[in-house]
């Protein structure tokens, strides 16, 4: 079983795996059931990475990762082996639709029907270039310095997409890069749909992406792979140097060293320019770093006695073009409550406001969605991503226009004795639970692979 300590001691071990998120822990599993000894190393006070659990009305819920879809064979099957339960996202009744300040209850006649022609043109037109990628090496691919030249937003503006379509696809924008049209690459869009499989997989509820939460929250599913996983994780132990030096590398903490044959990192690239490598990294993943930040994507909670909007025949999802508030969700625990929306808000109009203002914007908004019962909640929380010390910001980069095409092979090609992890690296599934496990599972298997070279050639 694995012991989580917090202060980190000098030792020696085939594997330093840097992150306990899933990447970290999968890339440990494997690596201890192929018999190597392995440590894990956590900047953090606690496991979990981009896994948060917050509060609200005495309920867990999930600040950061949150869905699991039916074809995320991984989490299912490690669900499975640790006894999680799954359970299906609500979505019973209408949803709502706020542009403009105006609220509609969806329904057929919710969008204007040559708004709806418009984005069922403007959906199909990317699917139809997101098929023709390969995800793996994307930059290999013949339009690739087209597609990656320009933004999203430049896209729809060449496509001659309406206002209505373009807010709508912003609203994806938002939730899936932490970033507005303008701000991701069409290339970096094309990719993200790539490996999730469709369009319709990436935004559907029932058979998509958010089709099952896990019982409790996904941290539940963390804490128990870490149990599981046989080696150490050194908690509050942030890597400040990693140094390479005949065959081996050392990987200096804030609490001691440990030598190693390999190191796995799995923290997001934007951390590789915040550690001291020695020799240096080559110049691009620098470049990288700079170019994969992670986009602005903050969490809110608003929790109520009950569920009434289900009693109104909504079912609490809602679209909205409002600066802090964009999506919403129903996470409540039963019907007889307490009622939970989960509320996805825009980092860039939230992050940067105390608690009071945060609460203000979100309720102004819920209130505009739901109505006056939704004035006065049982109880209020959030986390504010942008602010976190270790992972700020969203689940995934907002990739600029051009950067996927100069840095994107640098994401995951071994440096010496380092190998990258982590779910932007992942080839399917990226930016989900899912990739994070696949990503650990891909460099545990590099570095598996390096030391039975190595264990056979010494024979």
């Amino acid at each position: 079983m694995s012991s989580a300590i917090t202060r980190s001691v000098d030792r020696s071990v085939d594997v330093v795996v840097v992150g306990a998120g899933l990447a970290g822990l999968a890339a440990a599993d494997q690596l201890v059931q192929a018999g190597h000894d392995v440590v894990i190393v956590e900047g953090r006070d606690r496991i979990g990475g981009r896994i948060h659990t917050t509060e609200v009305a005495g309920v867990p819920v999930d600040a950061g990762a949150t869905w699991v879809g039916p074809h995320h064979t991984e989490v299912r099957d490690l669900a499975s082996r640790l006894g999680v339960q799954l359970v299906p996202q609500f979505h019973t009744g209408k949803g709502l639709l706020s542009f403009n300040g105006r609220r509609r209850v969806e329904s057929a006649t919710a969008m204007a029907p040559w708004v709806v022609l418009d984005l069922t043109r403007i959906l199909g037109a990317l699917q139809k270039l997101a098929d023709s990628l390969s995800v793996e090496a994307p930059w290999k691919h013949p339009d690739a310095e087209k597609l990656d030249s320009v933004s999203l937003g430049e896209w729809l503006t060449s496509k001659l997409a309406l206002k209505g379509t373009r807010k709508f696809v912003n609203m994806i924008s938002l939730v899936h890069w932490g970033a507005p049209v303008g701000d991701v690459s069409l290339f970096n869009v094309l990719r993200y749909i790539k490996t999730l499989g469709s369009l319709d997989i990436m935004l559907s509820v029932e058979g998509g992406d958010q089709q099952d939460r896990i019982l409790g929250t996904a941290h539940g599913l963390v804490s128990r792979y870490a149990e599981a996983v046989d080696a150490p994780i050194l908690l509050n132990s942030p890597v400040q140097r990693i140094t390479t030096a005949a065959e081996r590398v050392t990987v200096h903490t804030a609490e001691g060293m440990i030598e190693a044959r390999y190191v796995i990192m799995t923290a997001s690239p934007m951390h590789r320019a915040q550690i001291e490598f020695s020799p240096a990294l080559p110049e691009q993943h620098y470049g990288l770093s700079r170019s994969w930040r992670l986009g602005s994507l903050s969490k809110a909670f608003v929790a109520y006695d009950r569920p009434f909007w289900r009693s109104e025949g909504l079912s609490a999802e809602s679209v909205s073009d409002d600066d802090t508030v964009f999506l919403t969700f129903d996470v409540s625990p039963s019907p007889e409550g307490p009622g939970i929306l989960m509320v996805f808000c825009d980092g860039r109009r939230f992050d940067g406001f105390e608690e009071p203002e945060r609460r203000r914007r979100v309720l102004e908004q819920v209130v505009h969605l739901y109505g006056e019962r939704a004035r006065h909640p049982l109880d209020y929380t959030d986390f504010s991503w942008g602010n976190d010390s270790f992972a700020a910001g969203g689940p995934n980069p907002a990739v600029a226009p051009k950067a996927w095409t100069s840095f994107g092979r640098y994401l995951r090609e071994p440096v010496g004795l380092v190998h990258w992890a982590g779910s932007e690296t992942a080839d399917a599934f990226s930016g989900t639970m899912n990739g994070a496990l696949l990503s650990g599972q891909r460099a545990a298997r590099e570095v598996t692979t390096r030391l039975a070279t190595e264990a056979a050639t010494s024979q």
